[in-house]
């Protein structure tokens, strides 16, 4: 029997797949959790709700502590705020450039995102 978060996860993976929206982030520094081997991280395009507490001026800013808190909302597989500060910084900045572009306008965002 499959308990709720990997249900909510599997819907969330649905989701993405058929809205579009999102894009897949290769890590250079893989994570590590438990026997786990996070080499990819998928990060799809946040609703209003998913910004709450968050100014948006510091997530366009690439503010540390506000991807701490919106990552861990928006990727798959889901990335604890511990996962975000082992995050090779490299990685940090494309997760949160990824999350930068989705806070654009439509005809302000690069051609790269068509569906979004």
């Amino acid at each position: 029997m499959k308990n709720s978060t990997t249900n909510v996860q599997e819907n969330i993976a649905s989701d993405i797949a058929a809205s579009g929206v999102y894009k897949t982030v290769t890590l250079e520094e893989p994570l590590t959790r438990g026997d786990t081997l996070i080499t990819s991280v998928q990060i799809r395009k946040p609703v209003a709700g998913e910004l709450r507490g968050v100014s948006l001026m510091d997530l366009g800013n690439l503010d540390v502590v506000s991807l701490q808190r919106v990552l861990p909302r928006i990727t798959l597989p889901t990335l604890a705020p511990h996962d975000v500060a082992k995050l090779d910084l490299a990685d940090l900045m494309a997760l949160g450039s990824e999350v930068a572009v989705f806070l654009l306008k439509k005809a302000d965002r690069p051609v790269v995102y068509p569906n979004s």
